[in-house]
């Protein structure tokens, strides 16, 4: 028996398994931020090329970084089962960009970069990946591939082996370099279900989704917690959200609370004029910052994804950034009232979406253990009780 960095007992790990398991703990369920920082220690599930740094480390999820090179690529990609991620560069690389001192990628193009991390993951365990907050804010799509994948953002159950991160800037050409930090990673242990009666008990337990107007709990569960969109926005100003520019200059991924939102974005207001229709029309040529109208609170000891498509609601895509963070919204981490930002792009033709409507759902999962650190300002997170919010990067200055 000896003591975990939480200060519980743990037993010995069965054969093959490297995590250890706390006589407390889940057995299956996410990683929290001190079993993370452990697999790091071990050097043997998550590695590196060069040392991970503490603030990589978030609740429930590690930071990843760009590698030293970028490869321009003609499509995107799986390698398949059959395939490794240089067997295709291979056949589709164009030309190799060297990160280390920085460089521009430019929107509408399609980039493969190796990543500073690689994972040694033992049987049992997987993981999954998604750009981060900040990285979806600024319509940047970005997704993990392994060797022999056939899925996107997936990490196979033992995998050993690279990763990489596929990027295509959708709004505005980015600048990024070694190090920079696109996306996370996630680490399950086994295969834990998480159904929607024990969602509904949750729920009951710990209301997930308030109502700004009314403050009731949301009561619909149904493969998920849904949500809804608010397009009445602020009563004052009439800002229901806020819209990319068509031609802007580039957005350096590494600066935060630098560039003027107003060479970037334009507000979008509630349409209320006799004829307008009640709500708002996505152009499928224009991408949208919106706010849920409920907020949103993940427990301590849970984490949650927002669903980025679901063809039952609409033909749009909801959300590039998906992941929630233990104790996002909670009122013990300083979130309460903290809404889900919805970064918007219709598909194919306009669609109308009106006040209240449903966009989507959060799924839930538990973690092993509730971890040392939640979501909030103690550290540095940039998005506890927000309302509708752009970016880090962007300067906190009124649109015009």
């Amino acid at each position: 028996m000896v003591q975990s960095e939480t200060g519980g007992t743990t037993v010995a790990a069965p054969e093959g398994e490297l995590f250890p398991v706390a006589e407390t703990e889940r057995s299956t369920g996410l990683l929290p931020s001190q079993m993370l920082r452990g697999a790091i220690k071990l050097g043997h599930e998550i590695l590196s090329t060069e040392p991970i740094g503490d603030d990589q480390v978030q609740p429930a999820s590690l930071d990843l970084r760009l590698g030293e090179i970028a490869y321009r690529v003609r499509a995107s990609f799986l390698p398949g089962a059959r395939h490794t991620v240089a067997d295709k560069l291979d056949q589709l690389s164009m030309h190799k960009i060297d990160l280390t001192a920085g460089t521009v990628l430019e929107r509408d193009c399609v980039y493969i970069v190796p990543l500073l991390e690689m994972t040694a993951l033992p049987r049992r365990t997987s993981a999954a990946a998604n750009p981060k907050s900040s990285t979806g804010r600024l319509d940047v799509f970005a997704r993990i591939i392994t060797d022999y994948g056939t899925e996107f953002d997936r990490v196979r159950d033992g995998y050993r082996g690279p990763l990489y991160a596929e990027i295509s800037p959708r709004a505005f050409s980015i600048v990024v370099r070694t190090g920079s930090r696109l996306v996370q990673l996630r680490v399950r242990r086994g295969t834990p279900l998480f159904r929607d009666t024990a969602l509904r008990r949750l729920h009951a337990e710990v209301p997930l989704v308030e109502s700004p107007e009314d403050g009731a709990p949301a009561k619909a569960i149904r493969n998920g917690l849904v949500f809804t969109v608010d397009v009445l926005g602020n009563p004052e100003t009439g800002v229901v959200g806020y819209k990319a520019r068509r031609h802007t200059d580039v957005i350096d991924v590494d600066r935060v609370d630098y560039y003027d939102p107003n060479d970037f974005w334009e507000p979008v207001h509630a349409r209320r004029g006799p004829g307008d229709p009640s709500g708002l029309v996505l152009d499928p040529n224009d991408f949208y910052i919106l706010a849920s109208r409920e907020a949103v609170v993940v427990p301590p000891d849970h984490a949650a994804e927002m669903l980025p498509y679901d063809t039952f609601v609409g033909e749009f895509r909801v959300h590039y950034a998906g992941f929630f963070d233990p104790g996002f919204g909670a009122a013990e981490a300083g979130g309460q009232g903290s809404r889900a930002v919805l970064e918007v792009r219709s598909h194919e033709v306009p669609f109308l979406i009106e006040h209240g409507q449903t966009m989507g759902r959060l799924v839930y999962e538990p973690l092993i253990a509730r971890p040392d650190q939640l979501y909030g300002s103690g550290i540095g997170s940039s998005y506890q009780r927000q309302g509708l919010a752009l970016s880090k990067h962007f300067k906190k200055v009124p649109l015009r």
